[in-house]
């Protein structure tokens, strides 16, 4: 009797500790998670509704086209190939903080770009020269 108490105490234990484990944590979520998730009513204010961050990009230049590479408010490179100057694209977003980046190079003697975030001028470039390239780069806006 004694051999299969010494072989049979520690599983005994491991059984009643589950057991203790189990019942502490249905105990536990019935008192703290016992109300229900809170949802949105529909038709409620979202961030959509309410003030957008609107970024403008603009080139300008001697020239008549441009490359332009930039980044898109969900970060992602964007080309658009030759592109007559001057040229602007506006992009409106709600979230908390974009990092507007812009390079272009064109045909003519000199080049600019600007990075406009809600009708505020963040970053201003130009460059001089034979097809002259420039960038424009906003590290929060």
């Amino acid at each position: 009797m004694i051999s299969v108490l010494k072989r049979a105490w520690l599983p005994a234990l491991g059984v009643v500790a589950v057991t203790i484990g189990a019942l502490s944590v249905t105990y536990l979520r019935s008192v703290f998670g016992s109300d229900g998730a809170v949802l949105t009513p529909v038709g409620s204010d979202t961030a959509e509704s309410f003030n957008p961050k609107v970024v403008t990009y603009v080139v300008f230049g001697s020239g008549s086209t441009a490359i332009i590479n930039y980044t898109d408010l969900d970060g992602l490179p964007q080309r658009t190939g030759e592109v007559s100057l001057p040229w602007s694209l506006k992009l409106k977003t709600t979230v908390p903080s974009v990092m507007p980046n812009l390079l272009a190079q064109g045909n003519g003697q000199s080049i600019g770009c600007r990075v406009v975030v809600d009708d505020v001028v963040k970053d201003e470039r130009t460059a001089q020269g034979v097809n002259p390239a420039t960038y424009c780069l906003v590290k929060a806006a």
